[in-house]
């Protein structure tokens, strides 16, 4: 029986023509294959935009070789182009740590590389630039959020301009874009034939002018791109001040001249609220990939996520190489019990569902409903970590809602198993005071998640054992994962459970040499540990990690940080792993 393709955003000019549309009103270019499912950024702001009333059509993967039909096919948007690389960088996408082309691509049907061109945004802006010259083009997605100012790329080793400056757009939704695309979707109801100056005063926005905006708000400006070319101490001191402000709940205006105009980036949009966020999951997705790939193969990246449910937003873990904070911001936006429920219901009535929900997670596994206890000191709060150094002594991290929401998500019909696929923060259990431990539960979250929520392997991310390189982590000492890993096997004797600790590591990460590696090496070998999570450290755009590999400067403080940029010692480093 042929799937109604009324159930999803048109990608065809027949699919337009199935609704009687002879045109659109927004079109979302994007770099990955269109899967209706709200893991995928593509799908949530497409069904945004529709519950908001407008037309709106996805153009997926379009060939950017040919004579650029792909480009033209749906015709020209009422209002303007959106236009993202897709849920990763293009350039994290293709290639290796080592700068070796991948062979495949899990965003695409068949895991076959090659549907999408290196530096995706840049590629696609010019051309509608060029094919429809008068029309609004919106950046937005990972790889145009990340390269919103002046960032080191690493598989060119350069320093490139903001992406607004190289790409011929006009506008840059940064983040998590909901909000902000129906300001933008607004801005045009009001304005028939809307330039970009009308969009300027919303949040979360970036754009390029020829002056610095009216300073009727606080406004920061960093050294110019000219200068971060000139002086690795102007790129690493914009990066700090830059990360400052993505820790910020209200943050200044941040401009950066690159030639002879300025980038300017409107600080985000207030947090959302449990039930706007809410509303987004409840739009109705299929939660499966559009007909037209039925016969090119299964889409990696969607049977992973399939059965999984998104339970909060944002991240406080502040690691150096991460780029969530700058993303999704710090701060934890959760939404309701029933909300997640009802997802994890509308699950089991899918055709490839056969019993296990494989995560209800986020960014991290256990930081669902973490809040500051003086909401005021959180305003005025600018660090880039609430658990690191030390735990803010202002965070409530009361885990009960998570062992609560697992057992009544355990108990819906149909359901036999739900484990943890996101990552669990093994230090706000480890580093947790007697009183903390007591006061937020964190003994019976542990004991429930290694009983109940394991599925015979459990993800924890150490990432080191050198202390020097784990505080450029920003990540905690290597003991807090032995403590963990003594929990974790006591609980499995105690219950007489065969399970895995899974633990992550980075070889080449700034401040790493060879000898750490090695010693990494020994310390594993004496408590009888066959690492099988291993990566080398890739720098990607915006990261604190990646401003000190192109620089060799801690950020914040301008001290020398040794890096290891050479090709040849980076693979002897993640050799190193395997040493034993």
């Amino acid at each position: 029986m042929a799937a109604d393709l009324k159930q999803w955003l048109p990608i065809t000019k027949k699919e337009l023509e199935l609704r009687g549309w002879d045109e659109v009103d927004v079109i979302l270019i994007s770099g990955d294959a269109y899967v209706d499912h709200p893991s995928f950024g593509t799908a949530i702001i497409g069904r945004v935009i529709e519950q908001a009333g407008y037309r709106v059509a996805v153009l997926p993967q379009p060939n950017w070789r040919d004579d650029l039909r792909d480009f033209k096919k749906l015709g020209k948007p009422r209002l303007f182009f959106s236009i993202s690389a897709g849920a990763m960088d293009s350039m994290v996408n293709h290639y290796t740590a080592l700068k070796r082309l991948r062979s495949t691509d899990a965003y695409t049907p068949g895991n076959v590389s090659g549907f999408r061109p290196d530096y995706a945004v840049n590629v696609y802006s010019n051309i509608v630039r060029k094919l429809f010259p008068d029309s609004l083009i919106v950046l937005g997605g990972i790889e145009a959020s990340l390269r919103r100012f002046t960032h080191y790329d690493y598989w060119s080793d350069s320093l490139m301009p903001p992406i607004l400056s190289s790409s011929g757009a006009d506008l840059l939704v940064y983040g998590m874009g909901e909000k902000t695309i129906l300001s933008l979707l607004e801005v045009c109801t009001q304005h028939p034939h809307p330039q970009a100056a009308d969009f300027r005063h919303i949040p979360q926005i970036a754009y390029l002018d020829r002056k610095l905006p009216d300073p009727k708000e606080p406004v920061l400006e960093l050294p110019s791109h000219e200068q971060c070319l000139q002086s690795k101490r102007q790129f690493a001191k914009a990066f700090a001040e830059i990360e400052k402000a993505s820790n910020q709940l209200h943050p200044p205006v941040l401009c950066q001249a690159v030639r002879d105009r300025y980038v300017v980036v409107n600080p985000p949009t207030p947090l959302m609220s449990e039930s706007e966020l809410d509303a987004i999951y409840a739009l109705p997705y299929t939660r499966l990939p559009h007909p037209h790939y039925a016969k090119r193969g299964d889409i990696p990246a969607f049977n992973m996520i399939q059965c999984s449910v998104t339970i909060h937003r944002g991240c406080f873990g502040g690691c150096s190489f991460c780029t969530i904070s700058a993303h999704q911001g710090k701060h934890i936006v959760s939404r309701s019990e029933a909300s997640v429920l009802k997802e994890v219901a509308a699950i089991t009535r899918m055709p490839y569902f056969k019993g296990h929900i494989t995560d209800l997670g986020g960014p991290s596994a256990n930081m669902y409903r973490a809040h500051g206890k003086n909401a005021l000191a959180c305003q005025k709060c600018s660090r880039p970590s609430c658990i690191w150094p030390d735990i803010c002594p202002n965070l409530h991290f009361d885990h009960r809602p998570m062992t609560a929401l697992y057992r009544k998500a355990a108990s819906l019909p149909k359901v036999r198993k739900i484990t943890i696929g996101s990552g669990v923060r093994t230090d706000m259990i480890e580093r947790a005071t007697p009183k903390q431990q007591e006061e937020f539960h964190l003994n019976e979250y542990a004991g429930q998640l290694v009983l109940h929520h394991v599925s015979g392997r459990l993800k924890v991310a150490p990432e080191h054992t050198e202390a020097h390189v784990l505080h450029l982590m920003r990540k905690p000492d290597f003991r807090v994962f032995l403590q963990f890993r003594q929990r974790f096997e006591a609980l499995n004797r105690q219950h007489r459970l065969n399970q895995q600790l899974i633990p992550y590591f980075i070889s080449s990460h700034p401040g790493c040499t060879h000898r750490d590696m090695l010693n990494l090496s020994k310390q594993l070998k004496a408590i009888s540990f066959h690492p099988e999570q291993v990566q080398d450290f890739t720098p990607t755009p915006m990261t604190r990690s990646s401003v000190m590999f192109y620089t060799g400067l801690v950020p914040e403080t301008g001290e020398p940080v040794f890096c290891e940029r050479n090709l040849d010692k980076k693979r002897q480093q993640n050799q190193c792993f395997f040493r034993h």
